[in-house]
């Protein structure tokens, strides 16, 4: 497994990252999952205070307890949730993130972060403040880097403008190219990007073709143009996981391809597809069959195309 560093952190992080979301909440599925994670090569696992209202962090800290100085963990802040209810309400303060490392570090059973992310953004958001917390944090040596999760080209310019992240989280496959237009100067910054939604739901995988029957759209894709699509994806290379891998590490600001697993299987089957040969011809063929839309909302006059 291929490792490299986020941005300017000195962290490496495996080209596979496991996306914790999905784990079961029993510990010894849970464990399972992870310890074949790492039995592959991965050593990037990133999950959020968010998810399943801390639990998934709770069974993150236990499977990994005894894994810690040999991998990397992510998490992130900013949705703050209710215990009563499901309301979330949005909260980048810094008094907020700094009261919630504390909840996300006893969870995860830790003393450190490696990566903590702030959960989404909004250009109305006081980004100095946020950026403040997390710099405190990593002087307190509770956090070694910091970033964000947002697919807004405003906000994602504002951070690359005032703050020292090392990486952006974003949502990129190739039935989702919208990030295409931002990665050349989120690199000349010096900063990473990790992705989540490379496999589209499932779409680019073995099972594409048949969830696309049951899907009546994606995105900018009708489902006929969805399902003609992925057939001619199949033309180029009759692996839809290795081709959907390989498209999107093949850009070098791209460092990590947060993959979920709800079971070891699905662990196995993206490490195959990771280590099946696409060509640079073939990355080109399929990338010449799919759009490269770009993000019409959350602009300004800088980011504008």
């Amino acid at each position: 497994m291929k490792k490299s560093f986020l941005g300017n952190s000195g962290i490496e992080v495996s080209e596979i990252a496991l996306g914790c979301m999905s784990l079961p909440t029993e510990a010894k599925q849970a464990g399972i999952i992870v310890d074949e994670a790492i039995a592959q090569g991965i050593n990037y696992f990133d999950t959020a205070d968010l998810y399943n209202k801390g639990i998934n962090e709770e069974v993150v800290g236990k499977a990994l307890k005894h894994h810690r100085k040999e991998i990397v963990l992510a998490t992130k802040v900013g949705n703050q949730w209710s215990a009563q209810s499901d309301e979330v309400k949005w909260n980048p303060t810094k008094a907020y993130i700094k009261e919630q490392i504390h909840a996300s570090l006893k969870r995860l059973q830790t003393d450190y972060i490696d990566l903590y992310q702030l959960h989404g953004g909004m250009i109305t958001d006081d980004a100095e403040e946020t950026i403040e917390a997390f710099e405190d944090l990593k002087k307190e040596g509770m956090i070694r880097a910091y970033g964000i999760s947002s697919i807004r080209p405003n906000v994602i310019k504002r951070f690359l403008d005032k703050g020292n992240i090392a990486s952006i989280m974003m949502q990129y496959s190739l039935l989702d190219r919208r990030p295409e237009e931002l990665l050349d100067s989120i690199g000349q910054a010096g900063k990473s990007v990790v992705t989540r939604g490379t496999l589209a739901k499932g779409l680019l995988t073995s099972e594409g073709l048949q969830r696309a029957g049951k899907t009546d759209d994606f995105l900018s894709y009708s489902k006929d143009e969805l399902k003609n699509t992925l057939k001619k994806l199949l033309a180029v290379h009759d692996n839809l996981h290795a081709l959907a891998l390989h498209s999107i590490l093949q850009h070098d600001t791209i460092r990590s391809v947060v993959a979920g697993a709800s079971s070891a299987d699905q662990i196995n089957a993206t490490i195959k597809a990771y280590e099946t040969s696409v060509s640079p011809e073939q990355i080109t063929q399929a990338k010449t069959i799919t759009r490269q839309d770009i993000y019409q909302e959350h602009r300004d006059k800088v980011t504008g195309p």
